[in-house]
This record gives structure tokens, C-alpha cells and sequence, in this order.
């Protein structure tokens, strides 16, 4: 397959805003918080990719600004962790507001957990995807991850239950290969597929039963979706760190 061809894009989620404080340093802090948030939150906010069919039929050229897109995307999350991580330095080294600093620890938490760079644990689901006529397409398993991803899903991995290393999930994520041949982010997962989701658990899998959906699509290929939910689950599998090779943060 042709560089960029075939390939299903990983919508990304929406950055959460961050609440004011009321301390005047405080609010200093946060407003600048705010404006980074909103400006990642406008940069991010992508609509939903469509189906699968729509993306095999797009010209590769197309298909790689798509993913030139989300590679800067994902480099202003990751810019904006760094920013986040010098703030806290410096609100430590001064003694700065404490309400501050807990919202900047909780806004860098949450972007680093979004970027997929620190491991997460909390209720979730574990699904495994069996697949014994080798006929659950790419499509399929990015149609899931999405459906994750829109019921509120906040972190995400996938793997081989057969010993594959587990891939996480990141806004820039993508899925390619033909059936029973499936690769993510580069690297090849066979089944059956086990992809662990945080978030509530009952959500996420009334998300996937419904009609016409998830688990009725992989049954009409052949395959069987288990969904296992649980009070605790955790996402372990971490995204390499880019190095940056001409933006560093801002004064």
C-alpha cells in the first residue's frame, strides 16, 4: 500500500476548559490557561472523519494533508504540555497561588493523558474483537475507537490478545491493512483484538450496542465483539515523544 493510502484517521477529542480561580494571581495564571486551552480546543475540534469507504476513496495526496494536519495538531498539545511544565516550575520556586497550581497540575494531567505520553487507570471497559474468518476490516476497528472516542472515552489502547504489544491511541493515530492483516500507528496487531477504553463504563457500552452499530457490524463480518465492563482499568501503553525540530515554547 502507497504511502498515505488507505488510511483511517483517528478523530481527536475535545480539551477540556479550565475554570477560573479567585485569587488575583491566580487569575492572572488561568486566564492564560484559558486562551491556551481555547486555542488548542479550536485547533483540535475536528469533525467526525465519516466512514471508512469515504477515507479508501480520498486521493492519497488529500489523505496526507489530513495527516500532516493532525501531526501539527498533536505538536501544539505537546507544546503546550511544555509550557504548562515550565509554569509549574516556576509557580513551585515562587510559592504561587495553591489554587493555581493545583488547576496547572490538573491541566497538564489531563493533556498528558490526552497525547497518550503518561499510562491512566480508572472504570472503563476491556473489549476483545474475535475475528476466526479473518473478515473484520480496518474500518471496523477505527468505526470502534471512534464510537469510544464520541461517548466520552478518554484513553485508549489497542493489542493483540495472542502477545502483540499494545498500541496507544493518540489524536494523530491511524489505522490501515486489509482484513486479518490490520496495522495501527505503524505497527501490526493481529486477532483477536483486545482494546482497553477508559471512561464510564456503562456509556461506553450502551455506545456500542446500539443498533446497526459496532457490535452488529463486526457480527455481519464474521466476528464476535466482547465487552467486559469494569470499575478499574488501566491504560498502560505509552506514545513515543517526538522530538521537536523547529518550535520550542514561547516567552
Amino acid at each position: 500500500m502507497g504511502e498515505g493510502e488507505g488510511r483511517h484517521e483517528m478523530p481527536e477529542p475535545r480539551t477540556p476548559r479550565t475554570p477560573r480561580t479567585g485569587s488575583r494571581f491566580g487569575f492572572g495564571l488561568l486566564a492564560v490557561l484559558l486562551m491556551a486551552a481555547l486555542g488548542v480546543g479550536i485547533a483540535t475540534q475536528v469533525s467526525s472523519t465519516g466512514s471508512g469507504d469515504n477515507l479508501d476513496s480520498a486521493r492519497p495526496a488529500d489523505l496526507l494533508t489530513v495527516l500532516g494536519n493532525l501531526n501539527q495538531r498533536e505538536a501544539a498539545l505537546r507544546q503546550e504540555i511544555t509550557g504548562l511544565e515550565q509554569t509549574l516550575s516556576k509557580l513551585e520556586a515562587g510559592g504561587g497561588s495553591g489554587a493555581a497550581l493545583d488547576e496547572a497540575k490538573a491541566r497538564l494531567s489531563a493533556l498528558s493523558i490526552q497525547v497518550g505520553t503518561v499510562a491512566a487507570t480508572g472504570p472503563g471497559v476491556v473489549l476483545t474483537v474475535r475475528d476466526p474468518g479473518r473478515a473484520v476490516g480496518s474500518d471496523v476497528l477505527l468505526d470502534l475507537m471512534q464510537e469510544l472516542r464520541a461517548a466520552g472515552a478518554e484513553a485508549i489502547e489497542i493489542g493483540g490478545t495472542g502477545g502483540d504489544a499494545a498500541v496507544r491511541i493518540g489524536v494523530d493515530s491511524w489505522v490501515t491493512g486489509t482484513s486479518g492483516d490490520i496495522t495501527v500507528d505503524g505497527r501490526a496487531v493481529a486477532a483477536p483484538y483486545r482494546i482497553v477504553a477508559i471512561g464510564d463504563p456503562p456509556t461506553l457500552a450502551a455506545a456500542l450496542n446500539i443498533p446497526g452499530g459496532v457490535v452488529d457490524t463486526v457480527a455481519r463480518s464474521g466476528g464476535q465483539l466482547q465487552i467486559e465492563q469494569s470499575a478499574q482499568v488501566t491504560v498502560s501503553a505509552l506514545r513515543d515523544v517526538a522530538p521537536r525540530q523547529y518550535s520550542r515554547p514561547a516567552n
